[in-house]
């Protein structure tokens, strides 16, 4: 007997799996297909959610959608991209907002329309947006159920068709009702609770079973929960006989790490496991290159590289072993991998070798269609201890994509223009959310490298804001009086308005999608003393990385801060007073999915040992603070 199921159709949207993810999690069966799809898609569908997407309605290249959908009796639910099917559906118009929305915005529900998809939820509420477009004048039959400031028809329903239509990503935790919404969706469609954490599971070791048929499986095994999970799932399914982990130390590894992972994996028991040292096979891969995407590709590629290698030294018959990744969703939507969907950045696991390998049938993604919270449950439910399942992501590029490059001569007219831009716009970006003394002394730059960011569901690539407080005062950092004479700069006490200040400049900026704030900087250096310096990644800049990078953990597990953050990200600028030195950004972010995130606003005594641990290293000349959430940016700067 089939089960009963919500449909998510994917527009294209970064969130589109994140929803029947959601829906999964609240216990309700969901599946995913495409727009275009048959109504025979449908046979026991109890309700339809329409995904975001990276497309505006008007563009000449849409997803295809096949209407007959809308004539379905099976109530519909349209989030932003989705939103706009929905009122186009029954004559309403879309078009380009007055103003887009990115981040945070308050929704505020219409006192005189009760709407069973807000049953039970406050009239104002905190909700996630991502849209430039907008809709202009309502579908037939529909009323306003919600707005936002910026946003009239933020919410809105035509309950005698069951149709509902939301701006807002309410799949998204930054959409604390989302969930609610969800749950009252699913109760209008009339599902009753058919999924749980142990179907999960046993559907995942299932499906290794029949992806593996009688092969024996490589696991590249880069220490991260992702390839960990994925190697106690495949142990659990096939036995270790059958499963050979390859931990392959690329030279992008933090301090120590390798010989950490090694050391944790056998004190949980695994043995069927090798360590490959590639450290200048990767480093020569990646030799002179300066894009980011080409860094990805060639690490990715190299992977395979090695993988061959190792095979022919195990003496190993190819025909018998499949290589095996710890992909996640998210992943493979970053990657352009859904049909609808557009390239944010080429994660390592998904280049052209890779490719090839799906396409004969010799790969195994245990983990592809979850998200990293997910895959830390079912890490438990395997019995992992917490040393292996909560350490904080590690992708298997490393280090090498915290390192971003210059070669001196790809800068051009177009740069200089764009950044002279950046600067206008941050300067004429009113920033008023601060105490008088923090706007007194507050002096604004732009950063002159660019770094990868998401809005709308397209990539970004521009400039960081970097904002400068001013000296640190006296009773500021752990430190005293001594902290303005190292160098350490005042930074505002209150989150929100740091998160409100960084938001507002990169809503009102075309050429930024970063905000920084100045922690440090070494006395005697003036800002016009940094300048964008020659600089690769090569093993003098990550040996910096990694002791900057490893004081910043020490910290964070010292004061028990590393458990309360999601990911903790040391960047490496070639922005310096001379081509040996740099200077260093710190990004702690708080998520649960990867697919949006805050920035973590971690406690002056924490921040304060960091900053003055860093600023007694030689080489550095300055450290920022990233203050900026996901979107616009992402968690890393390539």
């Amino acid at each position: 007997m089939s089960r009963s199921k919500i449909v998510v159709l994917d527009f294209g949207s970064q969130y589109a799996h994140l929803i029947a993810k959601r829906f999964r999690a609240l216990g309700y069966y969901s599946e995913i297909a495409l727009p275009s799809t048959d109504l025979s898609v449908f046979e026991n569908c109890k309700g339809i959610v329409f995904s975001g997407g990276p497309s505006s309605v008007y563009d000449e290249k849409v997803p295809e959608f096949n209407s007959e959908i809308l004539n379905l009796d099976i109530p519909i639910l349209g989030l932003c991209y989705g939103h706009y099917i929905v009122q186009l559906g029954y004559n309403g118009k879309v078009g380009k907002a007055d103003v887009g929305e990115f981040g945070f915005a308050q929704l505020t529900l219409n006192p005189e329309v009760k709407s069973p998809l807000f049953e039970g939820i406050e009239p104002v509420q905190q909700v996630w947006m991502s849209h430039q477009d907008g809709v202009l004048s309502l579908g037939e039959g529909f009323e306003v159920v919600g707005s936002t400031k910026d946003c009239p028809f933020a919410a809105t329903q035509n309950l005698s068709k069951k149709r509902f239509s939301l701006q807002c990503h309410c799949e998204v935790k930054d959409t604390p009702c989302g969930n609610q919404i969800f749950e009252n969706f699913a109760k209008y469609c009339g599902m009753e609770v058919n999924w749980d954490q142990n179907t999960v599971l046993q559907v995942i070791i299932e499906n290794i079973k029949k992806d593996a048929k009688d092969k024996n499986v490589l696991l590249f095994l880069s220490g991260g929960v992702d390839s960990t999970v994925a190697f106690a799932l495949l142990n659990k399914a096939l036995g270790q006989d059958r499963v050979l982990g390859l931990h392959i130390d690329n030279g992008f590894m933090r301090k120590n790490e390798s010989a950490n992972v090694e050391k944790a994996y056998k004190a949980h028991g695994f043995n069927n496991f090798i360590v490959e040292d590639a450290s200048q096979s990767f480093l020569g891969a990646i030799a002179g290159l300066t894009d980011p995407q080409k860094k990805r590709i060639a690490v990715g590629e190299n992977f395979i590289t090695v993988r061959d290698a190792v095979v022919a030294q195990q003496k190993l018959d190819e025909s018998l072993w499949m290589l095996a990744q710890g992909t996640l969703y998210p992943d493979i939507i970053e990657s352009g991998g859904t049909k609808n969907s557009k390239v944010i950045k080429t994660h390592h696991n998904r280049v052209d070798g890779i490719q090839k390998l799906i396409a004969a049938g010799m790969i195994i993604e245990p983990l592809k269609d979850l998200y990293k919270d997910e895959v830390r449950a079912i890490g438990k439910l395997l019995g992992l201890e917490d040393e292996l399942v909560m350490r904080h992501p590690f992708p298997g590029p490393g280090l090498s994509i915290n390192v971003l490059c210059n070669d001196g001569k790809s800068w051009g007219a177009k740069d200089d223009e764009e950044l002279a831009a950046a600067k206008k716009e941050l300067k004429e970006t009113e920033l008023n959310m601060f105490c008088p003394n923090c706007s007194a002394n507050l002096s604004r730059n732009v950063l002159p490298v660019r770094s990868v960011g998401v809005q709308g569901d397209f990539r970004t690539y521009r400039f960081p804001a970097c904002l400068d407080f001013g000296p640190a005062k006296a009773d500021e950092w752990p430190c005293g009086e001594k902290a303005a004479e190292l160098g350490m700069k005042h930074f505002p006490k209150k989150r929100e308005k740091i998160e409100e200040c960084s938001s507002t400049i990169t809503n009102a900026a075309k050429y930024i999608n970063r905000t920084t704030i100045k922690l440090y900087q070494k006395p005697g250096i003036k800002d016009e003393d940094l300048v964008l310096q020659e600089g690769f990644c090569d093993k003098r800049r990550l040996d910096q990385l990694r002791e900057v990078d490893n004081i910043v953990l020490t910290e964070l597990h010292k004061s028990g801060w590393y458990g309360q953050i999601f990911q903790h990200l040391t960047i490496d600028l070639p922005y310096a007073t001379s081509a040996d030195k740099a200077t260093f950004v710190l990004r702690p972010v708080v998520s649960e999915d990867v697919m949006t995130a805050r920035f973590a606003m971690l406690p002056k005594d924490v921040l304060g040992a960091i900053v003055e641990k860093i600023a007694g290293l030689d080489f550095v000349d300055a450290l920022y603070f990233d203050a900026t959430n996901k979107p616009p940016a992402t968690f890393g700067w390539e």
